[in-house]
């Protein structure tokens, strides 16, 4: 009798820890693929998913599942993509504090910050990872393979590469101030030039 009900306690949707993670974070299904199996008494059809999980407030992960059913599939991507999730500094809590590259595969991506105001300009794969990362302004742009899992992959990989002038100026023992500065000034002679 203990172990029926040990084996359904995490099976419904929302029970215990489930209904505070769906709280805490924002999916994205990005892509769902129907694959097949070719067997002796003809196909067996499955789906993959591809999800793209986040908090909206600088943490972002993707996960896959395959299952015989669909939202089967999207659950467990989902699952997998809470357990990847990354960290990533943003700018005033709305963009990217730098121009990024990023590649995985043939999937290529540039990313750029972008002022206040411009929105999202990305297309599907990359917009979803932003939206769930909680970033407002940006400026993207894939340059190579158009699939999804590449291109979610690469935006991730150039995401992985963001600092902050807080983690810049404690790897190298000088004040934020300085190093903020300095870009500011940066900025100026680029602009007298």
């Amino acid at each position: 009798m203990a172990r029926e009900h040990q084996g359904g306690e995490g099976r419904g949707r929302g029970r215990g820890r489930d209904r505070d993670d769906r709280d805490e974070f924002v999916d994205k299904l990005v892509a769902i693929n129907r694959v097949a199996k070719v067997v002796k008494g003809g196909k067996n059809f499955g789906f993959a998913a591809l999800v793209v999980v986040g908090d909206q407030k600088g943490r972002v992960g993707y996960g896959k599942g395959k299952a015989r059913e669909v939202p089967e599939a999207i659950r467990k991507a989902t699952q997998e993509a809470k357990r990847s999730l990354i960290r990533v500094p943003l700018r005033e809590g709305r963009t990217l504090h730098h121009d990024a590259h990023g590649r995985w595969g043939a999937g290529k991506v540039v990313l750029r910050s972008a002022p206040a105001g411009t929105g999202i300009i990305a297309g599907g794969p990359m917009r979803a990872v932003f939206e769930t990362l909680g970033v407002q302004d940006v400026v993207a742009k894939s340059l190579g393979s158009s699939n999804p899992y590449n291109m979610v992959r690469a935006t991730i990989d150039a995401l992985k590469a963001q600092t902050s002038p807080r983690l810049v100026a404690a790897k190298r023992g000088k004040k934020v101030s300085e190093i903020v500065a300095r870009r500011a000034g940066e900025a100026a002679d680029a602009d007298a030039a």
